[in-house]
């Protein structure tokens, strides 16, 4: 039996459906998001965030912080498969067994792209100030220190530490704009290169492949060129949402 779908009519062939994803323009595979903030003081945040990209005080380090929960430890089938089209690509069963989540937390120096990181059971606040010890403590000049973060609790209300580090200044992105914090990209190069679709049978496995993903990324690291990206009306037409209006 066949549907219609803007007056088009499917049939049950198997790559009728693929077809008018294709003429749609439509990726599955594809992930695209916008946020919008409705933060009162965003100007006055972004402009802080963004005068340290652009124009950092002299002599200062800028880092970007946050961390990465709940990173599965899924332990799945792996393999490579030949489509009809010839075409040899990367295949998993999408059944799998769970052994455990990771905590990452990651610094990225914006002038440099280099990258330091720490993996925790917890994202507890002890284990933030535990990873912020080190990376201070990695910190050869102690000039000062900006450290752009998100507003998540355990980021927050640290008077204590900031006070035994006089040189370290945290600035607070705009709630809904985690887009400003330049460490997400490391997290989706992270996601891509060695986390989707990957096997790992315990806990860790998942470690050592983040640890040797890090250590593998340090040589080629370099800084990311910040933008904000543009988007069009024309961007937003090709949506699951808007395909079968």
């Amino acid at each position: 039996m066949g549907c219609s779908c803007n007056g088009e009519k499917l049939n049950s062939s198997t790559y009728a459906v693929w077809r008018l994803l294709q003429k749609k323009g439509i990726c599955l595979h594809r992930r695209r998001s916008w946020s919008v903030s409705t933060d009162p003081e965003f100007a006055s945040k972004a402009a802080d965030i963004i005068g340290l990209y652009l124009n950092p005080p002299e002599n200062a380090l800028v880092l970007c912080v946050d961390e990465k929960p709940g990173i599965q430890a899924l332990e799945r089938a792996t393999g490579y498969v030949e489509t009809k089209s010839g075409k040899i690509v990367q295949g998993y069963k999408s059944t799998y067994k769970r052994h455990g989540t990771l905590n990452l937390f990651a610094a990225l120096n914006v002038a440099t792209g280099a990258i330091n990181t720490q993996t925790t059971e917890q994202k507890k606040r002890q284990d933030f100030l535990e990873f912020m010890n080190s990376v201070v403590d990695d910190v050869e000049d102690k000039n000062e220190i900006h450290v752009i973060l998100d507003n998540y609790c355990i980021h927050k209300n640290n008077v204590s530490w900031l006070s035994e580090n006089p040189n370290v200044y945290f600035h607070y992105t705009p709630t809904s704009a985690s887009w400003l914090n330049q460490v997400e990209i490391w997290f989706g190069i992270l996601s891509r290169k060695a986390l989707r679709g990957a096997n790992f049978k315990n806990i860790e496995d998942l470690r050592k492949a983040i640890e040797a993903f890090v250590t593998a990324y340090g040589p080629k690291a370099k800084p990311f060129v910040w933008r904000k990206r543009e988007v069009k009306g024309a961007q937003l037409r090709n949506t699951i949402a808007n395909f079968c209006n």
